[in-house]
């Protein structure tokens, strides 16, 4: 299986390191009497978001608080249509008293890119050297899933955290709506072509994803309360 785009070689550097982390992983667990491929692919991907953490807090804060001034932010949008020039000034005004930064939720995304990226090519063409990388009812971690109940899992994490997401954020518009249903769809019809390896690292990103952002917003809630009284 060839890896997916002459893209993959930017990501050489990481892709080695996690290979190298994979491989390490799977000793530990042969170690502890139950060498599982599967197993390490879940523990690299916690391991990961673990370190991505700060990013991700930035990321999802950045997102409320764009959120809680959405209904003001439209209000200025319809106000001074006629006048873009002005309507910029006051949206920037909208920013400064809010204390937020239109682009604060797209740097750390974007810092987390990398990364994923060469997670994804990593396990795209891993070489899980001639070991039967079984799974659970996975025959092997290398191949697609042939039950398909991988990919069925995949489009269910993902719409589960974008319902996740649209319920702490609830001023979404229509269009986060449509693509509530449209991605968790594209995902699942992809992973039904991706090695279950791929797949079982996107799930678990989901999952833990899930965890993060409950706590995150938990957290800014508490905040948000304690300030209020």
């Amino acid at each position: 299986m060839e890896e997916p785009g002459f893209f993959s070689t930017i990501f050489e550097p990481i892709e080695y390191l996690f290979a190298t982390l994979l491989n390490y992983l799977y000793q530990l667990t042969e170690m502890l009497g139950f060498g599982s491929y599967g197993l390490a692919i879940i523990i690299l991907t916690v391991l990961m978001k673990i370190i991505l953490y700060p990013l991700t807090v930035k990321q999802l804060k950045s997102m409320r608080a764009m959120q809680e001034i959405q209904p003001k932010m439209q209000r200025l949008q319809e106000k001074y249509k006629d006048n873009p020039q002005l309507m910029q000034q006051k949206l920037m005004k909208l920013y400064q008293d809010a204390g937020v930064n239109p682009a604060a939720g797209c740097l750390p995304m974007l810092a987390q890119m990398p990364i994923l990226m060469a997670m994804y090519y990593t396990l795209f063409n891993f070489d899980y050297g001639g070991v039967a990388p079984s799974f659970l009812w996975l025959p092997s971690l290398s191949e697609t899933d042939p039950t398909y109940i991988l990919p069925l899992i995949s489009a269910l994490s993902t719409y589960v955290l974008q319902k996740i997401s649209a319920v702490s954020m609830p001023n979404s518009g229509q269009q986060t709506k449509i693509f509530m249903i449209i991605m968790p769809i594209f995902i699942g019809w992809i992973s039904l072509n991706f090695p279950a390896g791929l797949v079982l690292y996107w799930i678990t990103m989901n999952v833990v994803q899930m965890i993060q952002q409950f706590w995150v917003y938990r957290s800014i809630d508490k905040q948000s309360d304690k300030e209020a009284s």
